[in-house]
């Protein structure tokens, strides 16, 4: 089979050679796979794209094979796929584990039908994994994909990770209470120094006698970091150019920005400034990544706080255009907990903002969906916003909800009348330990009978950037596009 690219923003698929409607579309840059001996019929060739057969025209196909970023609706927390155009992949989060997700999905099963459907592959292989913090909104999709147990419902049984990066923060217990590690204090600021530099200090914090040890379900997502062995990785501002993605003539380079390393204590050690708090500690540290292609730039920031972007502005003072960006993942969810003068530094030209429907999050908040707007880089064409565009994952989600109407019981028997009938049903709201149980008559209630999650596309061939979420109705996409600038 040949692969081939869609060459334009996108491309009918037909059911058979002669039908009249198209069926769904492809989005530019999807690959499909077609037999070379099959000519064209009615000026259509036959193809399988995303898992399915259809027919599409030749002349909406290429060559060109391009940078893709999935960002994907993991309800609350974060989760990333990167495929660059040279077919390396890049996975930095994936939320809450399955168990604690309302729907029971997280990032591991788009990875999982990405490499599957998509791809037809037998395997997952994974470039580099990157946890950009500890905390379990973020590393729990990334488990799923490493744990024997959390990968039972995937399709794919083999996942292979070539390089495991992390900020290096960890949760800690000292046998007493939980923690993010020792620290020292220098002209009074505290700084973190138990951190994960390598695969042997995750070792030597593993073991059951270290003091401190890794904690609770952190310590048991990177005791399966440690048996998919591969390289571990700790990054900062200090490592510069991700392994193997430095800048070069028609390739994807990705910078690492933060979190801001300094050299530390009596016996000089690494550390990581305390920004307040535990959560603030942890969430300030988290990986600020960006990506180049060409003359795009993609920032990805984590869970960074104000405390964060105020110290890497003070860091990069006098350089702060390294910040500045095409698109940019939103800090945090759209947590309030935000420097508005960093987003002005960003400038983008897009922004997704990765959020779940949780209601004890809250997120995005009104003040930076505001503040996201007014610092966003403004292009007008024709009296229409071309940018600064706000994608929510949590917008682009939708339910189907069906009235129950009536209930059947398979085989012989009676069930009884629906106005008679209960359910035992279980909740489980976002990141939660245990499901609430709960009763419900059936008469009145209404089914899910379908999610459509609000992956937003991102893609670029380094010039053209498009930005595309899939209508639910038709089965096509809303694309929207802009020139890099860069």
């Amino acid at each position: 089979m040949q692969t081939r690219y869609v060459a334009t923003d996108t491309a009918k698929v037909y059911a058979t050679a002669t039908a009249r409607s198209a069926e769904r579309e492809l989005l530019w840059g999807d690959r499909v796979f077609l037999d070379p001996a099959q000519p064209p019929v009615n000026g259509r060739v036959a193809v399988r794209a995303r898992g399915l057969p259809g027919f599409v025209k030749p002349a909406e196909l290429g060559d060109t094979s391009l940078l893709e970023f999935y960002f994907i609706d993991v309800g609350q927390g974060d989760g990333v796929l990167i495929r660059t155009p040279d077919d390396r992949h890049l996975m930095i989060d994936g939320g809450f584990t399955r168990s604690k997700q309302p729907t029971g999905k997280n990032a591991a099963d788009f990875v999982d039908w990405k490499f599957t459907r998509d791809y037809g592959r037998s395997k997952i292989t994974l470039d580099a994994m990157l946890a950009s913090h500890n905390d379990a909104d973020h590393y729990g999709g990334l488990w799923d994909l490493l744990n024997p147990a959390g990968r039972a419902e995937l399709k794919t049984k083999t996942v292979e990770v070539k390089n495991f990066y992390t900020a290096g923060v960890g949760w800690f217990t000292d046998g007493t209470k939980r923690s993010l590690g020792r620290t020292v204090t220098v002209n009074k600021q505290k700084y973190l120094t138990d951190l994960i530099h390598d695969r042997d200090a995750l070792l030597r914090y593993l073991q059951p006698t270290a003091n401190p040890r890794l904690q609770g379900e952190w310590a048991a997502f990177m005791q399966c970091v440690a048996e998919a062995q591969c390289p571990v990785k700790r990054l900062s501002q200090q490592t510069g150019w991700l392994d193997g993605f430095a800048p070069a003539p028609g390739g994807v380079g990705i910078r690492v920005l933060g979190p801001i390393e300094s050299t530390v204590g009596t016996n000089p050690q690494p550390g990581l400034r305390w920004l307040g708090s535990e959560s603030g500690s942890s969430n300030g540290n988290s990986l600020l990544l960006r990506v180049d292609y060409g003359h795009a730039r993609i920032l990805l920031t984590g869970d960074l706080n104000s405390a964060a972007q105020e110290d890497l502005l003070a860091r990069y003072a006098g350089n702060r255009q390294e910040f500045a960006c095409d698109i940019t993942k939103a800090c945090h969810h759209g947590s309030d907990d935000c420097s508005v003068e960093f987003l002005r530094t960003l400038s983008a030209g897009t922004t997704v903002i990765s959020s779940g429907d949780c209601e004890g999050f809250g997120h995005p908040r009104p003040a930076i969906v505001a503040a996201t707007a007014l610092t966003g880089n403004l292009l007008i064409e024709k009296d229409r916003i071309i940018t600064p565009l706000i994608y929510s994952t949590e917008i682009a989600r939708s339910y189907r909800l069906g009235l129950v109407k009536s209930v059947e019981k398979r085989g012989a028997g009676s069930v009884g009348e629906l106005k008679d009938l209960v359910a035992q049903i279980e909740e489980t709201s976002s990141g939660a330990l245990n499901p609430t149980r709960k009763t419900k008559a059936l008469a009145g209630s209404r089914l899910v009978s379908g999610v459509v999650y609000g992956l937003v596309n991102v893609r670029t061939d380094g010039q053209k950037i498009l930005c595309a979420t899939l209508n639910e109705s038709d089965r096509t996409w809303d694309v929207r596009t802009f020139a890099s600038r860069f």
